[in-house]
């Protein structure tokens, strides 16, 4: 809404204000380039979903009744329910208890427990399955798929609590402690509910993963869809078969989707009033200080010492000819070179729908967001089976080409950008562009000076997330990279798959360190979202 000063301002100037700006019939959807570029880029976000509608119609009843409804898909759907079922609540337990422990509890060394918990996010799952199988090469079946699930994901859950623990009000569970509640009665009955949120969307982001993920299954041979998928592509090229298991999977992630939402309800959790927000007080452990610092010890020594461990071990096995001999320069700069071309992209395709959302907030830009966020939830297996699809028959040109690749990690990593594209210019109020524009800037100029230079670093943040999600992505790479490309995970991937445990660990090592600032990165940005 127009600021009452900025436009009695603008009318002593003699300055038209837009029609738009003041509150006129453009507020309601926006400035009209600005919304036919999103309409464009939500078409795009749905290419995935209408591949697997179209797929799915164009087999017939009598392609999909066998197909589907077989032991086969039976058995891939015991595995991955069973996956979800087990590894989520798992996650859930680590992640809540362990930023309880460090941002509510008198922990000794809570700063140092802080950053060591969510580090985890930057090894690969596909790199923990590595060195997982490098300390016990029998792992496998369902317990190996959990372990390595729990060790690569948990943070998901950690990360988002952590930060709305360290931001909430106090005064709640000051006053539970004063009517007679102890600490464990205070954690469930006061602190937990508000933690519903956050813990809903990590427990939603873990099932995701899991239903993603290759590299760190077909390692340990336990097949889910996704395996099952790539392996049917790899044997028959985009067969009927293949398109149909994309299509459980896509119906199993959006059922996620649909009971996230589900479990998030109405209720909102916000301090209301004035005054300045207390302290939180930490509860003192006592007692459960040790077996609070041996849990926490057991599960980075688990997450992190086992995969640093084994990828260390392998390097030094290796010598210094490992790191000569063999691709390993030009993998790391076409990684950089993707990386960059497709964090670029994805930031700038992702800022006029934040734009929408924040300045020119209705059901229509909810209802673009949302489009955005259901198709990229989509595994990134669904993804490149849509591109090469639609590549090969209705623009052959550009199939297999880096054009097609980078499109990809546009759509599978948008949402990143576009979380952190909305705290930017939440934080860029219209007043000011209004100002500039009363002031005599014309809008164009006055966007770029005021709201473009607020949001750049929400905007670089956002890209940093972008270009951590496309170093470690594997499956997309491998099925839409053209010929010679080669990437660290592709790389990994090759060598690892022949048993060249050595070969592979300088692209491990690599890809943990290009990781670990930009996991800080969303450490950091979590916490200052949680503020807003």
């Amino acid at each position: 809404m127009t600021s009452p000063k900025s436009t009695t301002a603008a009318r002593k100037l003699g300055t038209k204000i837009p029609r738009n700006a003041a509150g006129g019939r453009g507020a309601r959807l926006g400035p009209w380039p600005v919304v036919v570029f999103c309409l464009l880029i939500a078409a795009f976000s749905l290419l995935p979903l209408g591949f697997v509608l179209f797929a799915t119609i164009d087999a017939g009843w009598e392609t999909i009744v066998p197909l589907v409804f077989r032991a086969r898909v039976g058995e891939l759907l015991f595995n991955t329910v069973l996956l979800v079922v087990i590894t989520v609540p798992l996650c859930v337990v680590i992640g809540v208890g362990g930023a309880w422990l460090v941002e509510r509890t008198s922990l000794a060394g809570h700063k140092i427990w802080a950053v060591l918990l969510a580090a985890p996010l930057a090894i690969p799952a596909f790199v923990n399955s590595y060195a997982w199988i490098s300390a016990i090469p029998t792992l496998g079946g369902i317990f190996g798929g959990v372990l390595i699930s729990v060790l690569s994901y948990f943070p998901l859950v950690y990360i988002p609590v952590a930060a709305v623990l360290s931001r909430l009000d106090p005064a709640l569970e000051q006053s539970a402690a004063s009517l007679g509640l102890g600490p464990w009665q205070v954690f469930f009955r006061v602190v937990l509910p508000q933690l519903r949120l956050a813990t809903a969307g990590g427990a939603l982001l873990v099932s995701l993963h899991l239903l993603a993920e290759y590299g760190a299954f077909a390692m340990i041979t336990f097949d889910t869809f996704t395996t099952a998928i790539y392996d049917q592509f790899r044997s028959t090229f985009n067969g009927a078969a293949a398109n149909m298991l994309a299509s459980v999977l896509v119906v199993f992630c959006l059922l996620l989707l649909l009971a996230e939402s589900r479990s998030r309800g109405s209720a909102r959790y916000a301090r209301v009033g004035g005054g300045v927000q207390s302290s939180p007080n930490r509860w003192t452990l006592g007692g459960f200080q040790l077996p609070s610092q041996i849990a926490l010890v057991a599960v980075s020594v688990l997450a992190l010492g086992v995969p640093l461990w084994h990828v260390g071990r392998w390097l030094i096995a290796g010598g210094s000819e490992i790191w000569v001999g063999g691709p390993l320069l030009e993998a790391l700069i076409q990684t950089l070179g993707y990386g960059l071309a497709g964090a670029v992209l994805t930031t700038v395709l992702a800022f006029p729908l934040a734009y929408l959302v924040i300045r020119h907030p209705g059901p229509f830009s909810k209802v673009l967001e949302a489009v955005n966020y259901i198709s990229s939830s989509m595994p990134g297996i669904v993804v490149a089976l849509a591109l090469v699809t639609i590549t090969i028959h209705n623009i052959p040109a550009i199939y297999q080409t880096s054009v097609v690749l980078v499109a990809a990690y546009a759509l599978l990593f948008m949402p990143r950008a576009l979380v952190n594209l909305r705290a930017g210019l939440a934080q860029a109020p219209r007043e000011l562009d209004e100002a500039a524009q009363a002031l005599g800037k014309p809008p164009l100029l006055a966007f770029i000076k005021v709201t473009l230079r607020l949001s750049a670093p929400a905007a670089a943040g956002g890209a940093a997330l972008v270009f951590l999600g496309i170093v470690n992505e594997l499956t997309a790479t491998l099925l839409l990279a053209p010929n010679g490309t080669r990437t660290l995970a592709t790389q990994f991937w090759a060598r690892s798959s022949e048993i060249d445990y050595v070969g592979a660990a300088p692209y491990a090592l690599l890809m943990i360190l290009l990781s670990a600032p930009m996991t800080y990165l969303l450490f950091v940005q979590s916490k200052k979202a949680a503020g807003q």
